[in-house]
């Protein structure tokens, strides 16, 4: 809770109130309706005293005026209920209106967030706060601060109503006000940690939740699920260890406490009138008025400290909301005037070192040039800096130092739009979107025709089992494509690269997963792809990348060997050992 201490519970409500004010008008109007609604429920009690006093307890039963007050009565009533619903509607409307805004700032936040958030953050952390979080503030302003407003507006009229009735007894009433005071404060201080912990935890079972669906097949073919559910179960007993102690804190402080108040002050009331009638006679209109007031007094106190509990949570998720909201662990930006636009896609590296924790460089002093139309090849062990080079010349991070040119331009004077116009990426495990073929491949980009995205399929020898499917580029598919072989999705990916016709490719393992034969397919379809462009391409492989027009291994973060499929075969160094382990000693030789 130390960062969330950083930002106090008493700013975030302020926080919390400021995204109200762009419904200024609207909460005005519904507050001047309480205010309506809450005069014509006050003055009931005055109309029925007033027939006690002045009609029942004299006996004077004057038709027309009784039928009159009745009448009032009927209409006030009338009038406050329709109040009532108007200034629900309102304040609810409003506060939905807020949250869906809060929702969307959170999500678009999230999406502009730099990779190295991600490294740190657990996804199923992030999703506690945009989805349970998020409605947990929905929570207080649906059904805390509309009813605390309307409660308080309600308590302030019962008050004027006591004094009206008997300014001695009002003040007397008054002692009550700093009890519930003390209450409320209690209960603040001391459920403020429990809803803290409740929050942590809920995250934490989402992300062991989270974590759990995607690993699903490696849980059941190692035999996990033991071990996955003990460690689920102490999460969730944590929560429930929390949920009890607030629990504990409900039962003691909140209807109890306001119970043993409410009791208190009616024996106060009945103990005034009940002295007074020694000296002086007491009208029992004026003794139901305030019996029935105090009644009406608590029945919102009680409302309000049921909603204490859900008040807490609103502030402690609001807080984490709001920690998210102000995350500074943003994406590369655009450096420099202008907005330069990739033509050639000529690369550059010069003495490029990065890290990813700002302790251990991942990257130290790269340097090299890929021209328009070459091929740059990155082998090397896993660890060895590859897919950082992809990652800093993407923008998904910033380096820490060297200089990296795009067509002589520094590559931060680009915006990330025109880089990821310019540049396709293809991905080992590519992800496939919930929807349709078409969709996929274009991602929704209503630019590229029908006819562009068959052709970029068709690029890639994608469109024979494309068109086999129910539906063809219409097929729908599920989550992560799961239905398609590794293959298949990387094809897609492959075609979704295509359509967009950039300057720069980058492929990240992209034949990794696929089977020899779909391997040897598209093969071609990679010359026709790289011809004409800049290609940057990792291989684990080295079949792959024997055409390629230099080839770069690294070892633990710095170029070691350079040169051509050839070249680096004659000196005998770490891509000859590399090459070795993959097509053994007679092949090696042969090609020697």
């Amino acid at each position: 809770m130390d960062e969330l201490q950083k930002m106090k519970q008493w700013q975030v409500f302020k926080r919390l109130l400021r995204l109200m004010k762009p419904h200024k008008k609207t909460l005005i109007l519904a507050f001047s309706i309480l205010i309506v609604a809450t005069v014509a429920d006050l003055l009931g009690p005055i109309i029925i005293k007033k027939f006690i006093d002045d009609y029942l307890t004299p006996r004077h039963f004057y038709t027309r005026a009784i039928t009159a007050l009745a009448l009032m009565y009927i209409v006030l009533t009338m009038i406050s209920a329709a109040m009532h619903y108007l200034q629900v509607v309102l304040f609810q409307k409003t506060a939905l209106e807020i949250i869906q805004t809060l929702r969307i700032d959170v999500f678009s936040k999230v999406h502009s967030l730099g990779l190295k958030f991600f490294d740190r953050t657990p996804v199923g952390g992030l999703i506690s706060r945009i989805t349970n979080d998020t409605e947990a503030i929905k929570d207080l302003y649906v059904s805390v601060l509309s009813t605390f407003v309307q409660n308080m507006v309600f308590l302030i009229g019962v008050f004027a109503a006591m004094f009206y009735l008997n300014v001695n007894l009002g003040l007397f009433c008054l002692v009550i006000i700093p009890m519930i005071a003390a209450v409320m404060w209690l209960y603040r201080r001391y459920s403020s940690r429990s809803f803290f912990n409740m929050r942590e935890k809920l995250s934490e079972l989402n992300a062991k939740l989270n974590e759990s669906l995607q690993g699903m097949a490696i849980i059941q073919a190692f035999n996990q699920q033991k071990r996955l559910k003990k460690e689920f179960a102490n999460i969730n007993q944590a929560h429930n260890a929390a949920w009890m102690k607030n629990i504990k804190y409900n039962g003691l402080l909140l209807r109890p406490a306001v119970d043993l108040i409410y009791m208190f002050a009616l024996i106060m009331v009945l103990s005034f009138f009940g002295i007074q009638s020694f000296s002086n006679p007491v009208e029992i209109g004026v003794l139901y008025a305030f019996v029935n007031y105090i009644e009406r007094f608590f029945e919102p106190i009680n409302t309000m400290t049921q909603r204490l509990s859900m008040f807490q949570q609103a502030i402690i998720a609001a807080g984490r909301v709001f920690q998210l909201l102000d995350e500074t662990e943003l994406a590369p930006g655009t450096k420099g005037e202008g907005k330069p636009e990739i033509t050639e896609g000529k690369i550059e590296f010069k003495n490029v070192t990065f890290s990813y924790d700002g302790k251990q460089d991942v990257l130290k002093n790269i340097s090299f040039t890929a021209n328009p139309g070459e091929t740059v090849a990155l082998v090397g062990h896993t660890g060895s800096g590859k897919s950082s080079i992809t990652n800093l010349l993407m923008r998904f991070y910033d380096f820490t130092q060297g200089e990296i040119f795009i067509d002589s331009v520094p590559i931060q004077n680009y915006t990330n739009e025109e880089l990821r116009r310019k540049m396709g990426l293809v991905l080992q495990d590519p992800f496939i979107f919930a929807c349709d073929i078409k969709k996929n491949i274009r991602l929704h980009n209503h630019l590229i025709t029908d006819d562009e995205v068959k052709e970029a399929a068709a690029f890639v020898q994608a469109d024979s089992f494309i068109e086999e499917l129910p539906g063809g580029y219409d097929h729908e598919l599920g989550e992560r494509g799961s239905t398609f072989s590794s293959g298949q999705r990387q094809l897609l990916s492959f075609a979704r690269t295509i359509v967009c016709n950039p300057k720069i490719l980058i492929l990240d393992e992209a034949t990794a997963n696929i089977d020899t034969q779909t391997e040897e397919a598209i093969q071609t379809a990679l010359g026709k792809m790289r011809a004409g462009r800049t290609t940057i391409a990792i291989a684990h492989r080295l079949s792959t990348i024997q055409d390629a027009d230099q080839i770069l291994v690294l070892h633990k973060g710095e170029i070691v060997e350079r040169g051509t499929h050839q070249e680096l075969l004659l000196k005998k160094g770490l891509y000859h050992k590399m090459y070795l382990l993959q097509h053994g000693n007679e092949q090696t030789a042969d090609v020697g």
